[in-house]
């Protein structure tokens, strides 16, 4: 590319597009918001979307929004959710790179920098994953293709559960894919291996973003949603294109099958028995047909 990375550059669309959707983050917007600001790479717009807040978060961003014109306000005439209101963020992105930064969490200065420069240095890759685990074959960053992305996840230290903050994403696939699916909590988990069953991943190391945990989060019940990420596997692994054939599919299923009955049984000599129901319903999935339809 001719283009300078670091230098917006006038007349033309920002090369990165961060994504900032919100609902009642009065307490955490303003110190997200300026730790986009903050980047050491400037060719970005900030796009946030409010989704119905009822406190003073669509005033808190207005007000950066007034101070700094690469931010952009928008407000929801309806609640639409988590994940459809990303996808609403996305279609008002101009940039070649997508990159979620969520309205109670942070990005370090030189989190943007990275995260871009690797992207194009990797002009294979479609998506991009940081706060990876140190890999002791590998220096960061370093390309998977299909094949290896789901060896990496099944047969390694795992892949597909980064939350939309840990990825940077190539704009025109994200749209050619058509977004996330509005999947509870989930979303992210199956767009990932939507995703990874055609285009390449690159890896970049830890410490280019901050995750807050605090109690309004949803992940707190994540148990609630433990079926769901279940359903979603089984059905990647049964799925036409899952990138490691059948006969390893069928050996991950026996795996997980016997994980879940062990976790179960557990469960039931310790009388706990929500953990022990919910190992259950996960053993079921294995025996019934999955509740998404992949293929």
């Amino acid at each position: 590319m001719n283009r300078d990375i670091n230098t917006a550059s006038a007349g033309t669309s920002p090369l990165v597009s961060v994504l900032m959707t919100s609902y009642n983050r009065e307490r955490y917007i303003g110190s997200a918001i300026q730790s986009v600001l903050a980047s050491t790479f400037k060719d970005f717009e900030l796009i946030i979307v409010d989704d119905g807040s009822k406190d003073e978060t669509v005033n808190i961003a207005n007000a950066f929004a007034a101070d700094d014109k690469r931010v952009r306000v928008y407000i929801n005439e309806k609640n639409l959710g988590d994940y459809p209101n990303r996808n609403k963020a996305a279609s008002y992105a101009k940039g070649k790179y997508i990159k979620y930064v969520d309205s109670d969490d942070y990005i370090y200065p030189w989190g943007l920098q990275v995260m871009v420069e690797t992207m194009e240095q990797f002009p294979e890759a479609a998506l991009g994953f940081c706060s990876m685990e140190q890999n002791f074959k590998k220096i960061f960053p370093f390309v998977l293709n299909p094949k290896e992305a789901y060896e990496y996840h099944y047969m390694g230290p795992g892949l597909f559960k980064r939350a939309p903050l840990s990825a940077i994403i190539r704009r025109d696939v994200f749209e050619s894919y058509g977004g996330f699916k509005p999947i509870r909590m989930a979303g992210d988990f199956e767009m990932w291996q939507r995703l990874a069953q055609k285009c390449s991943i690159v890896l970049m190391p830890q410490g280019m973003v901050w995750y807050r945990c605090h109690d309004a989060q949803e992940v707190n019940d994540f148990s609630a949603f433990e079926q769901v990420y279940e359903d979603l596997k089984v059905a990647y692994l049964n799925s036409k294109d899952f990138p490691l054939g059948k006969e390893v599919a069928e050996r991950i299923k026996s795996r997980e099958k016997a994980n879940n009955r062990r976790w179960m049984i557990r469960g039931l000599l310790k009388l706990d028995f929500k953990t022990a129901k919910i190992f259950y319903k996960n053993l079921r999935t294995y025996r019934i047909p999955s509740a998404f339809d992949i293929d």
